[in-house]
């Protein structure tokens, strides 16, 4: 079984950071790449940032671009990959609820698309002020 554990987050004002960590447990060969989605009310959850774990090789949504880094690293003493997600340059429109999520890609038409992940943390909440 996989399993994403969100944690960081918060309250912040514009132009601040803040970092998100996920830790996934369980076998690492179900999944291949560990991302971000966040979600407002009423909309539908948008897919932020990715990382293939082979290969290290990190994907963005536009408008996180150049403010927004991610990072990924192999617990050697349990097994356990890790990702952070450090936010930068923070706006109003940022706000949402941020979750971390595992699943295997195929494609880059599958990397966006929530149902292509299987395994979701329960989020943590990003609020940023103006």
């Amino acid at each position: 079984q996989v399993q994403p554990v969100e944690s960081g987050g918060g309250s912040v004002e514009s132009g601040g950071r803040l970092t998100l960590s996920c830790l996934v447990s369980g076998e690492s060969f179900y999944y291949n790449v560990i991302g971000w989605f966040r979600q407002v009310p009423g909309k539908e959850r948008e897919g932020v940032a990715f990382i293939y774990t082979t290969i290290d090789d990190t994907i963005y949504t536009d408008s996180v671009k150049g403010r927004f880094a991610l990072s990924f690293a192999l617990s050697q003493h349990n097994a356990k990959n890790s990702v952070n997600l450090q936010m930068n340059w923070l706006k109003p429109e940022d706000s949402a609820l941020y979750y971390c999520v595992a699943g295997w890609v195929t494609g880059l038409w599958e990397i966006y698309d929530a149902a292509t992940y299987k395994w979701w943390g329960q989020g943590t909440q990003v609020t940023v002020s103006s």
